[in-house]
């Protein structure tokens, strides 16, 4: 177990049933898979989507791999050389699944893998291996490493070590308790070998210069499945919770549109108590009511800002007191609003704003909406 920043937990061995715990627990599951059970291909590769990659895989390595391709997890290296050649990692499809779902099925938030002679740390122009009852694992290049499953004499797993890593310099890793015995052996092997004790902290810090990850090869036999159970209960009371905003809202609803249906039928009232002979009573009562209001001051001689009459006289009014009365073109009264189209003939850019001050003491406003064309209306009135 590392902690964030690299620092070494926790370790030990044990069988994975066991550490349910432990996998649940940890934010990120990484499997270091045994070099001897995954094979790098390296493999000429036309320029290909990662999608039609994916999918040409099979084809690109059939010649390589014994057996049929599309029982093998296929991941292709990010490109990097230039002769077009792809790292292609390859692994047995049904191993490596049975693997990822154990850890899954442990609770593990998120799982990696990544081949073991990839995670040896690898020093520039060097190569590095490591030797244990597992058998051998080298690394010398970036994407470059293999693995044997050779167990048994440690002379002879020296000897098959730095004949695979030639003339290049070699870090050798080797189990704490062996240490003085390959110590011994290693003027045989030839020179320029370096021989240090086996480490957690090796394999840690070599596993952060790959990106060689397998698990996405297995496609959704590597996702973690959603436990819809845990999600019930916080479902049902979501819904619930849903449920009771939705018949509040319809509630509120319901009762202000009765207030409003009651409003309604109270101005309803009104209107026909005072037009008892009005037949037709329209959509918009307010207005309606405001109709008959001016029609009965009309009758009685009374006249408002909201009239034709009124506005008429206010702006004659206030044309008077100009030292240039402007010839008007036209005039149209509608929607309570006075349009005035004046002559091209001696216009005044600032007619409008000489006008204001005449027609507001009426009550009135006036603007300029077009050229040559003012606008005079009740002030605050609606547009």
């Amino acid at each position: 177990m590392v902690a964030d920043g690299g620092a070494l937990v926790q370790q030990g061995d044990g069988v994975l049933k066991g550490m349910a715990d432990l996998v649940a627990s940890s934010r990120r599951v990484v499997l270091l898979l045994a070099a001897a059970d995954v094979t790098l291909l390296h493999v000429k590769v036309p320029p290909l989507s990662a999608a039609r990659l994916r999918s040409a895989l099979p084809n690109l390595v059939e010649e390589q791999v014994l057996g049929d391709p599309e029982e093998c997890v296929l991941v292709a290296a990010p490109a990097s050389a230039a002769d077009g050649l792809r790292p292609i990692a390859v692994a047995q499809r049904a191993w490596l699944e049975a693997l990822v779902r154990s850890l899954l099925a442990m609770g593990a938030r998120s799982v990696a893998a990544f081949p073991a002679q990839l995670c040896l740390p690898l020093a520039p122009g060097h190569a590095s291996a490591a030797i244990d009852g597992g058998g051998i694992t080298i690394r010398h290049g970036q994407y470059h490493g293999l693995g044997l499953a050779l167990a048994g004499d440690p002379a002879l797993a020296l000897q098959t070590v730095r004949a695979l890593a030639g003339d290049t310099p070699l870090t050798l890793y080797v189990p704490e308790p062996q240490l003085g015995e390959y110590q011994a052996l290693l003027a045989e092997a030839g020179p320029a070998v370096t021989l240090e004790a086996e480490h957690w902290a090796h394999w840690i810090a070599g596993s952060k210069s790959t990106a060689l990850d397998l698990v996405p090869g297995l496609g959704a036999a590597g996702a973690k499945t959603r436990d819809w159970q845990r999600w019930k209960w916080p479902l049902r009371l979501a819904l619930l919770v849903l449920a009771v905003n939705l018949a509040g809202i319809n509630y509120q609803w319901l009762r202000l549109k009765r207030e409003a249906d009651k409003t309604r039928q109270g101005m309803v009232q009104v209107f026909r108590a005072a037009y008892p002979k009005e037949t037709v009573i329209s959509n918009n009562l307010e207005r309606q009511m405001q109709q008959k209001i001016a029609q009965a001051r009309g009758a009685s001689g009374q006249v408002g800002p909201e009239e034709f009459t009124f506005q008429a006289a206010a702006l004659g009014e206030a044309m008077r007191t100009l030292g240039k009365q402007p010839e008007l073109a036209s005039i149209t009264f509608r929607e309570r609003a006075m349009t005035v189209k004046l002559k091209p003939e001696g216009a005044d850019p600032a007619l409008a704003a000489n006008l204001g001050p005449g027609v507001r003491k009426h009550k009135l406003e006036v603007s300029e909406v077009a050229a040559n064309t003012l606008l005079l209306r009740a002030a605050g009135g609606k547009p």
